[in-house]
C-alpha cells in the first residue's frame, strides 16, 4: 500500500465549553441531576480539552482520516469514494459557544440514522466540508473535462465470439417474448 499525502489538516476549536454547557442542561432538566453539576460540568470539562488536545483529522488524496481517544484510542479512514455527505450543524448550545459539527455519512453505513463520525468543533466547517467533497469528486473524476465512456450497446457487445453469451442473450429473449405474451392475455 503506498503512502498517502495529506492534502489538509483540520483545525479544531476547543468543543469541552460546549459539553460542559450541554451536561449542565441536562442535569438541570432533569432536576434530580442539579446535585451532581458541581461533580459532572468540571469533570467532563477537563476530559474533554484532554481529548480535543489531542484529536485529529486529515485529508488524504484517498481517504478522510480521524485520530481521537484519551484511553481507548480510535482510529477511523473512511474512503472518499463511499462518503455520501458531510452534514454541518449548529444547535442552540453550539452557536452560543459559537462552533459547528461536521457529520460524516457513508455509503453502506450500518445503523439508521445518525452519522458515521461526528467532528465538533472543527474550525471553518464549510470549508474543510468543501474540500473534501472537492477531493471526493476528483477522485470519481466528476470535475474532469474528458468525456466519459460511452456504454456499450447490445450492438457492441462481442457476443458470436462467446458461445455464453450467446445462450444467455437468447434465453433472456424467450423470456422477454413470453412475458410479452403473458401481458396480450
Amino acid at each position: 500500500m503506498r503512502e498517502q499525502k495529506i492534502l489538509l489538516e483540520a483545525d479544531f476549536q476547543n468543543a469541552a465549553r460546549y459539553y460542559a454547557i450541554a451536561t449542565t442542561a441536562v442535569l438541570v432538566l432533569t432536576i434530580v441531576g442539579i446535585p451532581l453539576i458541581i461533580l459532572f460540568a468540571p469533570l467532563v470539562y477537563i476530559i474533554r480539552k484532554i481529548e480535543y488536545d489531542r484529536i485529529r483529522c486529515f485529508l488524504t488524496d484517498r481517504t478522510l482520516v480521524v485520530h481521537r481517544g484519551i484511553i481507548n484510542k480510535r482510529e477511523q479512514t473512511i474512503p472518499l469514494e463511499k462518503i455520501t455527505d458531510l452534514a454541518i450543524a449548529q444547535g442552540p448550545i453550539m452557536r452560543y459557544c459559537e462552533i459547528e459539527a461536521i457529520s460524516v455519512e457513508t455509503a453502506g453505513q450500518s445503523g439508521a440514522g445518525g452519522a458515521l463520525i461526528n467532528l465538533v468543533g472543527v474550525k471553518d466547517a464549510r470549508a474543510f466540508r468543501d474540500r473534501v467533497l472537492e477531493q471526493r469528486d476528483r477522485l470519481r473524476g466528476l470535475d474532469d473535462d474528458a468525456p466519459t465512456p460511452a456504454t456499450p450497446t447490445p450492438h457492441t457487445i462481442p457476443t458470436a465470439d462467446n458461445p455464453v453469451l450467446v445462450e444467455i442473450r437468447d434465453s433472456l429473449l424467450r423470456i422477454e417474448r413470453g412475458l410479452a405474451e403473458r401481458a396480450d392475455n
